[in-house]
């Protein structure tokens, strides 16, 4: 090592020599990133730091690989000698005209093919660089392509970019099929033939999509998918017809379905197609009826209305259990479990289940009449079976109302109605004025005997329950009053139905085709102003269609959001 350097000083307020020679007689046929590198790895020659290929690449923004190429150039033209390939070490050699030449390309063995080239360009409106044509020339005489096949590529790329053209993407695309070990006019036809019926049927996928624009590259590993797991091109496209809007990843995600579900040829993908959207507008109508917003209707589908349609329910038998089942306060699993036990007691079909709902809807009321009595009772099957279980011992409305006032105050009010109508039913009491009179005294007068602490707080309870009931039930009956005055309005009646459509179709936008929602969101707005202004001609807001409670904190409940009890609770209850 030299006793002596320069300092980083020194050597920035140096220059860098370059020869003509190289200006020349090289610089002509070489690209941009070629000279960046030699020149500025000639400047690193004076340089003692150490600066690697890696950071080399990464200041000059190009790939070590490409780096490494451009150095092969310049080996072959005789101007450095590579040392190593990795790590990349170069020796800089002189611009010596006695031996530093470019590597020669003979001019009459490609003139025919630069005649060819040439006209395909001028076709296109393009004119490659010398250096661009410097390139191909040089791929020729490194890969063992034939002349006329590398001409059918360029003709190929001249047809599908036009404008666009890019020597890059010509040498891109034979260098694909040379390592594919493609080489001749014959594989290369093949292989463009099938590039061509590709293109036409992805040009088809995208107009029954609304994709305006030229096929893409990265589109092309979709088709090959699709073939592979067996699915027909008319199947494919009747995805994307079903579709109408949307991108190829969408369409990917319903193609996919169909592979799932084994199905391959177009008229069974139109089948399913068909079958799927029935199934998907009945989940919205029933989410509606439910009050559940549905996003992607698919994984209800599957859960429950497949089983459901299985069992042999139609859509107007389920609508109306699903009203039913709203009433209760159910999702849709819940309606599940009322579906499953109409299916195991054998009532599937539309005349008996609407029976069986109109009975339910008259145990639901007189169980709505107790509540107003006798305090809070939770709305479940088991209640309404105990009310149908009084009706079969052949008791009137009046009679277990009656049972309902006597048992007022009662921890559990239905345990103690069902012991009082055991009771009647076994002395044979029928009606209000034979009613024993051991039995007619009030639950309240019983207070005088002994209670313990948790039985007195459990009555307690049971006041504070009922109260919040009534004013509940009242807030509820206000609202449905509202609600029938409203419908009755010709108006309003039109302008909610379109509301509760223009949710199902925005619900199916957002899922399927997410171009669309936009609109049918500004359609759906107007609807709502519509109907808005059939509620403010009936002097009624869309509030007034919703219970008012009484206490806006707890909503009549009792109860706050983070479960203490609520103040609005008399003292002097």
């Amino acid at each position: 090592m030299s006793f002596s350097a320069y300092s980083k000083e020194f050597t920035a307020n140096m220059y860098t020599t370059v020869e003509n020679q190289f200006i020349t007689k090289y610089l002509p046929q070489a690209d941009g990133d070629a000279v960046r590198a030699y020149l500025y790895g000639l400047y690193l020659c004076s340089c003692k730091d150490e600066f690697d290929s890696g950071a080399m690449a990464k200041l000059l923004k190009i790939s070590e690989e490409r780096l490494r190429e451009i150095f092969g150039f310049w080996e072959e033209c005789d101007l450095v000698r590579v040392l190593s390939k990795d790590p990349l070490f170069v020796e800089y050699l002189p611009v010596n005209p006695a031996f530093g030449k470019p590597k020669p390309v003979r001019a009459e063995k490609y003139a025919a093919f630069n005649r060819e080239l040439l006209k395909q360009l001028q076709r296109a409106g393009k004119d490659f660089k010398p250096y661009e044509h410097q390139r191909i020339l040089e791929f020729l005489e490194n890969y063992p392509m034939e002349q006329e096949a590398f001409l059918l590529i360029s003709e190929y790329c001249v047809r599908k970019d036009g404008e666009k053209l890019s020597c890059q993407h010509i040498l891109n695309k034979a260098k694909k099929l040379c390592e594919e070990h493609k080489y001749t006019l014959e594989q290369v036809e093949r292989e463009l033939a099938d590039f061509n019926e590709n293109e036409r049927e992805l040009s088809r996928i995208y107009s029954l999509l609304g994709i305006y624009r030229k096929p893409q590259e990265s589109d092309y590993p979709f088709l090959e998918r699709w073939r592979e797991a067996g699915v027909e091109a008319g199947a494919v496209a009747a995805c994307a017809a079903h579709l109408k809007k949307g991108s190829m990843t969408t369409l990917d995600a319903l193609v996919s379905e169909l592979i799932e579900k084994n199905i391959s040829g177009e008229k069974e993908a139109r089948e399913y197609l068909d079958e799927r959207t029935k199934k998907a507008d009945l989940v919205f109508q029933i989410g509606r009826k439910l009050g559940i917003r549905i996003q992607n209707p698919r994984a209800y589908i599957e859960e429950y209305a497949d089983k459901w349609l299985e069992h042999g329910y139609d859509a107007d038998s389920l609508m109306k259990i699903a009203a039913f089942s709203f009433k209760l306060g159910y999702d849709f699993q819940g309606m599940d479990g009322i579906v499953s036990s109409l299916y195991e007691a054998g009532i599937v079909d539309d005349r008996s289940v609407s029976e069986h709902i109109a009975a339910r809807d008259k145990q639901l009321k007189l169980l709505q009449s107790l509540q107003s009595v006798c305090g809070v009772i939770k709305k479940t099957p088991s209640a309404l079976d105990m009310i149908a279980a009084w009706k079969s011992w052949e008791f009137s409305d009046a009679m277990i109302l009656e049972a309902a006032k006597r048992s007022a105050g009662a921890s559990s009010p239905l345990s103690y109605i069902n012991k009082l109508l055991s009771e009647w039913k076994r002395s044979g009491v029928k009606d209000i004025a034979s009613i024993p009179e051991k039995t007619t005294q009030p639950v309240q007068t019983r207070r005088t005997e002994y209670k313990s602490e948790a039985t007195i707080a459990a009555d307690l309870r049971g006041e504070r329950e009922h109260y919040y009931a009534v004013l509940r039930q009242k807030a509820q009956e206000r609202a449905e009053q509202n609600r029938r005055l409203a419908e009755s309005d010709r108006a309003f009646k039109e302008a909610d139905a379109a509301c509760k459509r223009g949710e199902i179709e925005l619900a199916r936008a957002e899922v399927f085709s997410p171009e669309t929602a936009e609109r049918l969101l500004r359609e759906l707005r107007l609807q709502e102003e519509r109907r808005r202004q059939a509620l403010l001609h009936l002097s009624l807001t869309e509030a007034d269609l919703q219970p008012k409670y009484a206490c806006g904190k707890c909503s009549d409940t009792g109860f706050l959001p983070d479960g203490r009890a609520c103040d609005c609770y008399p003292a002097n209850k």
